[in-house]
């Protein structure tokens, strides 16, 4: 069989891949899994210099990465290039940190010492989105190289060219050629290959329904995963915040990546006092935003990834009209080439709507108005994800407090909105999945902490 990729601004098609047989995917993992026992035993330190190597020809080649990314997923020109810079930084970080995070730790016992050690178990097999063709790869693929295990890859179809692009980026930094693979592989493969004694752990970004799969199946063998899932992401914006900051953040924080990321913010809830204000200069400047092609620096919104991802989701907006959301800007499915979808903005949204309820993938924000701050709280709790999430408030202290203590969800923006830092654990709870990335956590998700405990002679 083969894959065709096509080009979500012109509907186009781009490249047409091979898919691995079956023969071929066993092959490779048999070649991995060799290759992974010659690198568990490279030194950390060199180990750590080859990630860094990596980071070195991310920057070097950032803007043709970007431009695979824009023309396969629709990615904004600008915003493919940034992407490429995180995943250089999340290299740096790792390379730098990587001999403290995995560094073995004495402790003390009764008649002795005890050592505890950090060791590599093998191929992780990792199941990625297409949203952030890079970053998803490399989020998962850089700490799992540098704890010494080896890594295959099922990136989403819509993006091999971004897939391939990577894996020889890695190879000319010097990570053996068999240790990362990309696999060109369906559904049913990628079961069988979870099933097979030498993959010891699964990584998944993506749906909910994908993880529960995925996760039942690695289950069924007693293997390990890691699952990133989606969310709907509520932004507070409380009754003292100011409302140019609250605009400019909430706006970023919807529209980045043409509103295809999980930590997007989704729900606003805007307590009543400052609504009205609120909404009136939201609603224009996302109105202002230019949608076109993806490649060009003066374009705010590119085309959604793939048609049927643009179609589910004005289903989700239609539905939520019909329930009875009203529809205050956008909402209609543009007459032009490609999968595009306007920023859309929808009020009176309530509980039994896909617009309250559901993970809305792309440029559609739900405003909701609450009555205080306590009852933003409350709406903000009321979802089966917990991702993200934002507040916005000129009382920092008490937003702290909120968000640490009240606030069930794993990552909290304050007056801003970040997409991820290397060093800190990027992750969620509930439907959103479960075990963390970055900043040394992911490092230790899929090692053997082993215990050695030394008696005294």
């Amino acid at each position: 069989m083969s894959t065709t990729t096509v080009n979500p601004a012109t509907g186009e098609d781009l490249a047409t891949y091979d898919d691995h047989t079956d023969a071929e995917l066993t092959g490779i993992v048999d070649a991995t899994q060799a290759a992974f026992e010659v690198w568990r035993r490279r030194p950390l330190g060199e180990r750590a210099g080859v990630i860094a190597k990596i980071g070195d020809l991310l920057r070097e080649r950032s803007g043709a990465l970007a431009k695979i990314m824009t023309d396969e997923m629709g990615k904004v020109i600008s915003q493919g290039e940034s992407e490429v810079q995180l995943c250089a930084g999340i290299c740096d970080w790792t390379a730098e940190n990587a001999g403290d995070e995995l560094a073995d730790e004495e402790r003390p016992l009764d008649g002795g010492r005890a050592i505890v050690s950090y060791q590599p178990v093998g191929i992780i097999f990792g199941i990625q989105p297409f949203n952030f063709p890079a970053y998803q790869a490399v989020r998962y693929s850089i700490p799992q190289l540098v704890a010494g295990n080896a890594v295959l890859l099922k990136h989403a179809h819509s993006v091999w060219g971004s897939a391939l692009a990577l894996e020889q980026l890695y190879h000319d930094a010097g990570v053996p050629e068999d240790l990362f693979r990309v696999l060109k592989i369906s559904n049913d493969q990628s079961s069988e290959l979870i099933s097979n004694p030498l993959v010891r752990g699964v990584t998944l970004t993506g749906s909910g329904r994908a993880g529960s799969i995925v996760a039942a199946e690695a289950g069924k063998h007693l293997k390990k995963t890691v699952m990133e899932l989606g969310s709907n992401d509520a932004y507070l914006v409380l009754a003292d915040a100011d409302v140019a900051t609250a605009v400019e953040v909430c706006m970023t924080a919807r529209i980045f990546n043409n509103g295809e990321t999980c930590v997007a913010a989704k729900r606003f809830v805007v307590v009543d006092s400052i609504y009205d204000e609120f909404r009136d200069a939201f609603v224009e400047q996302l109105g202002g935003i230019k949608m076109g092609d993806p490649n060009e620096e003066s374009t705010g919104l590119g085309p959604m990834a793939r048609e049927d991802l643009r179609d589910d989701l004005h289903e989700q907006v239609t539905t939520s009209i019909d329930a009875g959301a009203t529809l205050t800007l956008g909402g209609e499915v543009p007459d032009r080439p490609g999968f595009f979808y306007p920023v859309t903005v929808l009020e009176d949204v309530k509980p039994g709507m896909p617009a309250y309820d559901d993970e809305l993938f792309g440029p559609v924000a739900s405003i909701i108005r609450v009555a205080d701050d306590e009852e933003a709280m409350r709406v903000a709790n009321d979802s089966r994800f917990g991702l993200g999430g934002g507040i916005i408030s000129k009382n920092v202290d008490k937003a702290i407090e909120m968000a640490v203590n009240e606030f069930d969800t794993g990552m909290i923006n304050i007056n801003g909105y970040n997409l991820a830092n290397p060093h800190l654990p990027f992750g969620g709870v509930k439907d959103s999945g479960y075990g963390r990335e970055h900043g040394g956590f992911g490092m230790k998700e899929f090692v053997n902490v082993k215990s050695v405990q030394v008696t005294d002679s």
